[in-house]
Parts: C-alpha cells; structure tokens; sequence
C-alpha cells in the first residue's frame, strides 16, 4: 500500500522525458544557502540532496521511492544480527581512487563520531567487519529489519582521501573548521563539484568516469543560492535560472502565466511542527523562573489548541499545505488518518493556562528559520500572533538556516526553548520518527538526537523497541498506533502541516518531483533552446 501512495504521489510530479539533446547547463535557486560538502554535517533534506549528486550510499531511492541497489549490488541477512553487503566492483572515486569495504568501515565509524548529524543511520553498538575487499557484514545487537532503509542518505566516502586531507573528523553544523571535506567533496555520484563557495555560488560538473548512467542531458549545473522570494521568482521569469525551489504560494499564479515558465506542484512527505523544551528545569528565555511550564501537558495543549492551523493553511500558505495531527505524513502511516487535531479553541487554551497556574501566561523565546521551509518565518509570526491571544508572548528569533540550526542542534547543546523545525523521515516508515523526534534522550542527544526538546515517555521507548523486531504489518502498525497515541494527547509536539513542494521551472525543463524534495540532476533534460 505505501509503495503505491508513493508511485501515485511521484508519478504525478513525473514528466516525460524524451531522447536527450545535447549537453545543457541548469542554472538552479533555493532559499537557502549550500555551506559545508561534509556529508555528516546536517542532517536536512536540502543539503543531502545536493550531496546526493556527488556522494552515494550503499542504496538509494528510486523516482517513486522504492530502494534501489547503489554501491552494494545486493544484501541478505545471514544470521538474525548479521547483515551481509556485497559491494559493486570496479567503482573509482572521482579523485581516482578504488571504492572498497575499507571506505564502507571508515564510513561507519565516521558518521558516528561526535560532531557527526546522522549518527542514527546506524544502530547503536552495530560492528562493522570485513569480509573481503568488496564484501561486509553488519553485525547488530539485536534483529532490525529496516536497517538499510536509510542508507540512500548515509553517503560513503573515501577513506584514503580523508586521511590524506585532515577530513576524518566531521565538520559540525556549529562549527566553522577548516576540514578540507567542508570546502571540497570526493565521492562516487553523477556529479562532480569543480567549485565551492559557500553561500554564494557552488558549480557541479557531470562526472564521465560514473559507473552507472545518467537519463538527463545536464553536464553542467550553477546552483545559486537566492534568499528574497521576489528576487528568486524575478531570476525565473527574466530566464537567468531554470528552476527554483520553492516558487512562494502567492507567487504561483503569477509564474504559471508567464509564457516561458510553469510551477510543478505535488505532495511533500515533510512535516512541519513546533517543538517545546521540557528538558530544562527553568527555560532561559522565559520569566517564569524557579519552573519549567512546558513540563505540565496542560500548558503544552493550551499553545496546541490556541493555535488556528485553518488560519494558517489559508492565510499564511494560501491552500497550500494539509493540516497534520501526526509527526509523520498520512501517505507513509497507513492509519495516519485516525487521528484528529485538537481543536482550535483559545477560550479552552485560556483555561488551561490558568488551571496550569499560568492565569497571566508568560513570556518565552521561540527559534525559526527564515529560508528553510515554505513561508517558515511568517508561519512563527502567525504562531505568535496567536499564542498572544491567549496571554504568551513570543519573543521570535528568526534566522537564516545556517546560524539557526548551529543554534538549536545537538552540537550548541540543544540551545532552544520553543521552535519550529521540519521533518521528513528518510526511511519512510513511523520508526524514524520515534527514534529521531521523540525518542528520550540525554543532554549530549544520545537517544534521539532531532528531540531538541528532550521531551520522554518511557512507554514510547518501549514501544519503539518492539515496532523495531515487529514483522507483522497489522501488529506493528497497532503499536505505532499506541506510540503516536500517546504522544498526541500528551502533546509532545504540535504537528502543523505537510507543506506542498513548489517548483518553478522554464518549459523547456524537464525533470522529476520526488515526494522527499531531493533536486536530483541526473534525471534531467533540457531543451536548447
């Protein structure tokens, strides 16, 4: 059932792509800005994306999402802790070098090391042994029957470069190092990147020596980062960029008309929440001193249910978003749809504060990025606009992406009281959620490194555990049920919405629109003109 939501989803966004034409150049925008070619620096659906078409993991995901084989050409589970990998042969780096098991162990141990954002594409306490040079086996603590799902973002690097360029420590989202994997990348992909200049232009050549082969006709791409929506959607319609993500909701009418350009729109499978911290016995940003009010679920539902996410839908997104009450899309939770928002009710929210012992409210710092997600700076100006109705004042911290996320991330120590963060789960299943987003966790992030709250229920932990070993659809999908239960009446979060993907792009573009929102160059092709 999830495989076809998926192929439904993306076969929309699909255009056809007929015999290629000759070598073209993309010139692309974001948002946001491309800083650190680190592929262990931040773990976000934009920067992996565009890793993506340099670096490769053992898997990756097809254009309806389904995994594929990449630098493993197959896999099977020889014991129930032991998975064995056969690597793909005859794979060269881009700097020359052999791809081998050696740089699958060092890919390991790296992306588990301290700086490193995406320590949960693997398992806690898993080895990693060689068997020959182009065969390893994962060895675990206990069964996991997802444990590739994954892998299309965990991207293998080469282990002989590392050491040869003082890359072998990850590069932290809060740091600013001169790890030579920072400025420069080496991996196996489509793509090669012939310059880097962060936050300013980042230029990617077709690789001739990839093992695979590339569908689309892009030999060349300049990725420019544009920060101001009218500026990015101007560079659109004038011809100076052929794609833009995201083409701004009330934009969208407008590069529709014009005759050279059109928007493709889709389902994204991102959700966007808002996240409290009741780790901290007494948050810095409040003037509630002595306490911690996020700690009482009361307090946690009264901003839920002040909340007008109708307001938001149309005002702020202007249609184009689906007001979520899970942390997860209802196309990858086949109950999903069980579930219903608590109601917008700022009367009730009111009461709640003052039975909380709050009859005044309070005031609280609230951390949002500015070029991240759709809108996501005036979504957190309507959020406080409302939440003020209810007697809480938001003091907004809003911030582009960079500084934002080296603010509120396991390396800066969890710095945030209140924010609004987004999530896709690249496994495509409910596990990546629990064990990402709610899992309990300690001051350093081991547990559940993306719960920048560290809010915790022992009871979803142990439920997360069995829904790990669970074979049994309808049985797993209960207890997923019984977690996402708990954590909505608790509150745990505030889920908004699925946003929906806007790409703006010349016609004589074409490409695929992925539900994950990854910008992947090789299925690619572009008309010259």
């Amino acid at each position: 059932m999830l495989k076809r939501k998926l192929a439904a989803a993306t076969a929309v966004a699909t255009l056809s792509v007929g015999v290629a034409a000759q070598a073209e150049t993309l010139r692309w925008a974001f948002q946001g800005q491309l800083n650190a070619l680190d592929p262990y620096t931040l773990n976000e659906t934009f920067t992996l994306g565009q890793l993506g078409n340099v670096y490769e993991g053992l898997t990756r995901r097809a254009k309806d999402l389904s995994i594929q084989p990449a630098l493993a050409t197959e896999w099977e589970i020889v014991e129930p802790t032991r998975w064995r990998f056969h690597l793909r042969e005859g794979v060269k780096f881009q700097n020359g070098n052999d791809f081998t098991a050696d740089d699958v162990i060092f890919s390991a141990k790296r992306v588990q090391s301290q700086n490193s954002d995406l320590k949960t594409r693997l398992p806690d306490g898993v080895k990693v042994e060689k068997v020959d040079e182009h065969t390893v086996d994962f060895v675990l603590e206990r069964p996991n029957p997802i444990l590739p799902y994954e892998w299309d973002t965990w991207y293998i690097m080469d282990k002989e470069w590392a050491e040869a360029n003082n890359a072998t420590e990850v590069v932290s989202a809060s740091d600013r190092s001169d790890n030579q994997a920072a400025f420069e990348a080496n991996g196996t992909g489509p793509y090669t990147i012939d310059s880097h200049e962060p936050g300013v232009k980042t230029i990617y050549k077709a690789n001739p020596d990839w093992w695979d082969e590339r569908t689309g006709n892009i030999d060349e791409v300049i990725f420019t980062p544009i920060a101001q929506d009218s500026t990015r959607v101007a560079a659109l319609l004038s011809g100076e960029v052929d794609l833009v993500d995201p083409v701004p909701v009330q934009d969208v009418a407008r590069v529709e008309a014009n005759p050279n350009t059109d928007v493709l729109i889709g389902p994204e499978l991102r959700t966007i929440f808002l996240g409290f911290n009741t780790m901290r016995d007494e948050l810095p940003t409040s003037d509630i001193k002595g306490e911690n009010p996020f700690r009482n679920a009361m307090v946690r539902k009264a901003f839920y249910q002040g909340i007008n996410i109708d307001a938001i839908k149309q005002k702020v997104m202007r249609g184009m978003s689906e007001p979520s009450a899970l942390l997860i899309s209802p196309l990858l939770y086949e109950r999903g749809d069980e579930f219903k928002r608590h109601p917008y009710d700022p009367e009730a929210a009111k009461k709640m504060l003052e039975e909380a012992g709050y009859p005044d409210g309070f005031t609280v710092g609230m951390d949002c990025p500015n070029d991240r997600y759709v809108n996501d700076e005036a979504i957190c100006q309507a959020v406080a606009s409302m939440l003020a109705k209810i007697g809480v004042k938001i003091d907004l911290n809003a911030q582009p992406k960079a500084q934002y996320f080296g603010k509120v991330l396991a390396t800066n120590g969890f710095d945030t009281d209140f924010y609004l963060l987004g999530w896709t789960p690249s496994s495509m299943d409910s596990y990546n959620i629990l064990t990402n987003l709610s899992g309990c966790r300690d001051e350093t992030g081991k547990g559940s490194p993306f719960n920048l709250g560290g809010w915790c229920s022992e009871d979803v932990d142990a439920l997360a555990d069995e829904i790990l070993v669970e074979n049994d659809q309808d049985k797993r999908n209960e207890l997923i049920f019984q977690a996402f239960d708990i954590m909505h009446e608790q509150v745990s979060h505030i889920p908004l919405h699925q946003q929906s993907l806007a790409w703006g792009k010349s016609k004589d573009l074409e490409l695929t629109q992925r539900a994950d929102n990854q910008v992947l160059f090789k299925w690619m092709t572009k008309t010259a003109k």
